[in-house]
């Protein structure tokens, strides 16, 4: 049977995430999302993902040693960005500085400590180029701040506020897994070869660099610009909805009802109401945009997808929106090493069949 995309057909099992699109469910480990981010960290979550539990205290501070000491740039990598060409977009430059750390220390044999050290490296390998392009120097990472208040810290010099720590680290979880999306599916290829980590991960970032996959929010921000200036939300979204249009960062391909990650983004945004005018306004704006769409789409059960909060927290925390897919980029590692750990330790190779389209030619009639 012939199923392009490989679209509803079961490629593995797996104990890390589960997706319920009719119920609106996405569950890490057991654990609904809504849960996990109401309560636990960046770090704690990575855990879950990584070892199967939530960590006690001693545990939390072992994960949190190695992810701070893994942070520094080594030498070789920030000779390779120092000599890539300044044009190259964000995406192929982690994907060649991260394929850089190579296998020689390493072996094929996937592990915990690797995942951690991919993890590490990430947020600061966009650090160093961003700053690099912008012609200021480089912020050498915190061993006194958390992993998401690092980032931003690397990324602006400067000690990150509260809400916008929360904010992206609320973000940063929710897109740490998401199933067997097409960049996991190209890391667990790659590993069920019995390739290395470092090559598994780096596929995976390939795969993410493709628009169709981890593209940014752009049209959302446009949208909440165009509202920001016309001073109405009302009067934006009405209009667009009169002339038929799609209104972005509502609706979404697997979710047949609420996004459970935009309901977690939410309820952490609603927590911080007051604290930046950015995330005030994207709330104000999908109160109106939800009623005028039940009013012009009657039934069609669209809701508030995680791009439109996405959107809203890079414009509070002034995030580059080419810094959106490294960012995401940045949070996934976790599940893509999740993966390749289980991928690993049950593994059969990625052999599916072709269906052939060419043509036959009888090589006998051919003038010798």
């Amino acid at each position: 049977m012939l199923q392009k995309g490989l679209k509803g057909i079961v490629a593995a099992e797996t104990a890390i995430c589960h997706i319920d699109g009719t119920e609106g469910k996405l569950i890490y480990r057991g654990y609904e999302i809504g849960e996990l981010t109401s309560r636990y960290s960046f770090e704690e979550i990575a855990h879950l993902l990584w070892f199967g539990k939530l960590p006690n205290d001693e545990q939390l501070q072992n994960l949190k040693n190695e992810l701070i000491k893994n942070r520094e740039l080594p030498l070789h990598i920030k000779s390779i960005l120092d000599q890539l060409p300044k044009d190259m977009d964000l995406m192929s430059v982690i994907r060649t500085a991260i394929s850089s750390e190579g296998v020689s220390s390493y072996g094929w044999k996937p592990t915990v400590s690797q995942a951690i050290r991919l993890t590490s490296l990430v947020p600061t390998i966009i650090s160093y180029w961003t700053r690099l392009l912008d012609a200021k120097h480089f912020v050498e990472p915190s061993p006194e701040l958390s992993h998401v208040e690092n980032y931003l810290y690397m990324l602006t010099g400067q000690i990150p506020t509260k809400a916008h720590t929360l904010a992206l680290e609320t973000y940063m979880i929710l897109t740490l897994e998401h199933g067997m999306n097409a960049s996991t599916f190209s890391a667990r290829v790659t590993a069920s070869t019995e390739s290395d980590m470092v090559s598994a991960a780096t596929a995976a970032i390939g795969t993410m660099k493709g628009p169709l996959h981890g593209g940014a929010p752009s049209a959302v921000i446009e949208l909440l610009d165009e509202i920001r200036k016309a001073g109405s939300a009302e009067q934006v979204i009405r209009g667009k909805l009169e002339n038929g249009e799609k209104l972005m960062g509502f609706g979404h391909r697997v979710y047949k009802t609420h996004d459970p990650r935009a309901v977690a983004l939410k309820a952490k945004l609603l927590e911080l109401v007051g604290e930046d005018e950015w995330l005030d306004f994207a709330l104000e704006v999908e109160t109106t945009a939800i009623s005028l769409l039940e009013e012009y789409k009657p039934g069609r059960s669209l809701y508030t997808n995680v791009e439109f909060y996405a959107a809203a927290i890079m414009k509070a925390i002034e995030l580059d929106p080419a810094l959106f897919t490294p960012t995401f980029t940045a949070s996934r590692m976790v599940g893509w090493t999740a993966h390749i750990l289980e991928q690993a330790e049950d593994n059969t190779i990625y052999r599916p069949q072709s269906v052939y389209t060419g043509k036959f030619h009888d090589t006998s009639t051919i003038n010798k």
